[in-house]
């Protein structure tokens, strides 16, 4: 009997020991695909900070710039709509540096951000490679495109952050005052902090459909859900509207409230397939 004990004893440590190395072996093969990921950040990385001259000047400081691609766009608008108020002539504000190292910080980090920003496809391309040998053949077709889609509207979000959300905030920031006698100086890790931050989190808000879609396939969200709650929406994406509009204007209001509006009934639709797949797949299931 005793000896029984034994080898079971034994046999149970050998089935522990092969459960720690396959989950020591899983550890092992994300690290690789992690430490991939950062490698492509730190070339995209390396390029901008190689061209960050070029990056500095017309990616950057371009929300700064009265002549930039959106002021100038709402000019135009605004002369069509004879509305005076839509034309951008000066951004003020002082952007000084107030650290030894500041400007040689700012480099880096800025570089960095950009490397983050141009190579998240491929880490989102790494993340897949190592969830997908773990799903079914079911849950891979469901989950095909993810790569695709997701880089697409991160890259739409970066574009609505920083020619949309970016340029009015900073104007609107800028020339918020609460004397005149106060002078509005701005360091220059506050600027670049304020123009990434603004950017990329755009970025992550447009994921909104990605994200409800993993929701609605948990069970966790509905279309319904989503439909009842709209005016709720509603009433939240005027108000980021109405905060980052630099005038009252109501046509400056709604082309930013736009693009919200859309990304929320994406995310409705979204769900809606959603719930329609599982339908038909209880309906394959019973009837099997």
């Amino acid at each position: 009997m005793s000896d029984n004990k034994i080898l079971n004893a034994i046999r149970g440590k050998g089935k522990n020991l092969e459960g720690e190395m396959s989950f020591f072996d899983h550890l092992e093969v994300l690290r690789w695909h992690l430490i991939r990921a950062a490698v492509s950040i730190l070339v995209f990385g390396g390029l901008a900070f190689y061209f960050f001259d070029q990056i500095w000047d017309t990616v950057i400081m371009g929300p700064k710039k009265p002549d930039f691609f959106t002021y100038r766009m709402m000019c135009k608008l605004g002369q069509l709509m004879h509305s005076d108020g839509m034309c951008i002539t000066e951004i003020p504000g002082k952007i000084i540096n107030t650290e030894m190292a500041g400007q040689f910080s700012l480099q880096i980090n800025a570089a960095l951000i950009m490397g983050i920003t141009l190579g998240f496809p491929y880490l989102l391309w790494e993340i897949w490679s190592f969830v997908k040998p773990a799903l079914l053949e079911k849950e891979r077709k469901a989950a095909g495109g993810f790569v695709f889609y997701a880089s697409l509207l991160f890259f739409l979000g970066i574009l609505f952050g920083y020619f949309v959300v970016a340029p009015l905030s900073i104007h609107f920031l800028t020339n918020y005052q609460i004397s005149p006698e106060i002078q509005n100086t701005f360091t220059i890790d506050s600027y670049l902090t304020s123009v990434a931050t603004l950017t990329l989190v755009s970025g992550v808000v447009f994921q909104l459909p990605i994200i409800i879609f993993v929701l609605a396939t948990i069970g966790i969200v509905t279309a319904k859900f989503m439909r009842e709650k709209r005016r709720y929406a509603i009433i939240i994406i005027l108000i980021i509207a109405m905060l980052v509009t630099p005038t009252p204007d109501v046509t400056t209001m709604i082309v930013i409230s736009i693009p919200l509006f859309g990304l929320y009934e994406v995310s409705i639709s979204v769900a809606g397939r959603v719930e329609k797949r599982k339908l038909i797949k209880e309906k394959e299931f019973f009837n099997a």
